[in-house]
């Protein structure tokens, strides 16, 4: 039976093919090329105060529809900026979540600091098209991509100049993801296979990373004391969507996330002191 992922990749596969056959790969490529020089985000993740907030435009999830109105990406992605965010992550699948590689162009317009094409990529032309569209990093599943196609999507993201983010949920993962040797990895409490969220999954994880890969905790994050809880089991940046989206202060939740985890007052890495198994977002 597919699963949640299954339907998904389904239709970002259509979606692709029907955007191949109007833009030639070529073309994206040559767009790519001629793409200003890609932002470095991992100096400022790894010295960001308390946390690095990668702060997302996200109109729709499949666990909870529609989640907010966003007549204007460019605008959110500013108000992130403005409260210290360290990136932006744009949501561009469409079927599932409402994005567009608009949104990407208007924040990569708005923000000067690194932006993230999020989508389920699982072919080098959405890795061209996400720096033909200004992108830094690009995310890449490890639950979406056999062993192969991982290799080959980070060493074309990073021959391009841009970050791959490996995104892993459980140990398999994490072993697959670190044979590429990525400097970015993200632990996502969420199950995309099924959208159950649990946060004990990045409490299990976070300590397998090696110490020269910035870690970022995603999902399961609804306000600032989770963003400490994930500082504390070793997270060095959080990607947050859902919180900032229907919190109606973007600028000022951003703040206080980072607020929360200098105040946390403990290094990253070490343990949570309460129970952080309750399910988020």
């Amino acid at each position: 039976m597919p699963t949640v992922l299954d339907e998904i990749i389904s239709g970002v596969r259509e979606d692709l093919a029907a955007r191949r056959a109007a833009v030639p790969l070529s073309d994206v490529q040559e767009m790519a090329a001629a793409a200003p020089t890609a932002l470095d985000p991992l100096p400022g993740f790894r010295s960001a105060p308390g946390v690095a907030v990668i702060a997302e435009v996200k109109r729709r999830s499949p666990s909870k529809g529609a989640l907010a109105e966003i007549p204007e990406a460019g605008r959110l992605a500013a108000a992130y900026a403005a409260g210290g965010a360290s990136a932006v992550s744009v949501l561009t699948e469409q079927r599932r979540f409402g994005g567009s590689l608009a949104d990407l162009d208007a924040v990569r317009a708005a923000v000067e600091i690194p932006v993230l094409r999020k989508d389920f990529i699982v072919d080098a032309y959405q890795v061209f098209e996400a720096r033909a569209h200004g992108a830094d990093l690009v995310l890449l599943m490890a639950s979406a991509l056999a062993d192969d196609d991982l290799h080959e999507l980070h060493g074309v993201a990073t021959r391009l100049g841009m970050t791959p983010l490996v995104e892993v949920h459980d140990a398999d993962e994490l072993e697959r993801a670190l044979a590429v040797g990525p400097l970015l990895v993200g632990v996502n409490a969420r199950n995309l296979k099924t959208l159950e969220v649990d946060r004990q999954v990045v409490a299990g994880l976070l300590p397998l990373l090696p110490p020269d890969v910035v870690a970022v905790a995603e999902s399961g994050v609804s306000g600032p004391t989770d963003v400490a809880d994930y500082v504390r089991m070793g997270a060095r940046a959080v990607l947050v969507g859902e919180a900032l989206v229907t919190g109606g202060a973007p600028s000022e939740a951003v703040a206080q996330f980072i607020a929360a985890a200098r105040e946390a007052g403990v290094a990253p890495g070490a343990v949570a002191p309460r129970d952080v198994s309750h399910d988020k977002e």
